[in-house]
């Protein structure tokens, strides 16, 4: 399941000023957020691949879900935890789901078959070599006329 901010706001680093209150007593108020669904990624080009790094700490590699389907790569991820909170007279528990979905659009140059990735220190990265045609062009200079 996929949650979307239906909130639609056209100046994304602006809260009203309504909000800023409403937020004041809450234990993480919005404004702590960074009010995306979804990790923030590093796109790495070199002349033999492409790398994606996904800053997603506190997670196990089974978490992801990596799909590709014709030129389109799929990076999803579910997390369920459980937390328990007691005190005296009061017992609060509260299950947390935190998921999030990512696509990218594929140049014809990746090798899809040889994608590879792993999981180490709350980075997934993702390493898409070029295909040996790829590899061999270089950039190509235009004149101006």
């Amino acid at each position: 399941m996929t949650y979307l901010n239906l909130k639609s706001n056209k100046f994304p680093g602006a809260k009203s000023f309504e909000d800023y209150f409403s937020d004041f007593l809450q234990p993480n108020p919005s404004y702590f957020k960074e009010g995306r669904n979804f990790p923030a990624v590093n796109v790495i080009e070199t002349k033999e691949n492409y790398s994606l790094e996904f800053s997603a700490p506190g997670r196990k590699k089974e978490d992801f879900n990596i799909h590709i389907e014709g030129n389109l790569l799929e990076v999803s991820s579910e997390q369920k935890q459980e937390v328990n909170e007691e005190t005296e007279n009061y017992t609060r528990r509260e299950f947390k789901l935190t998921s999030f979905k990512r696509t990218f659009t594929l140049p014809e140059t990746i090798n899809v078959e040889s994608i590879s990735a792993e999981y180490t220190d709350g980075i997934l990265k993702l390493t898409l070599p070029k295909k040996e045609e790829a590899k061999k062009e270089g950039p190509k200079k235009i004149t101006i006329s």
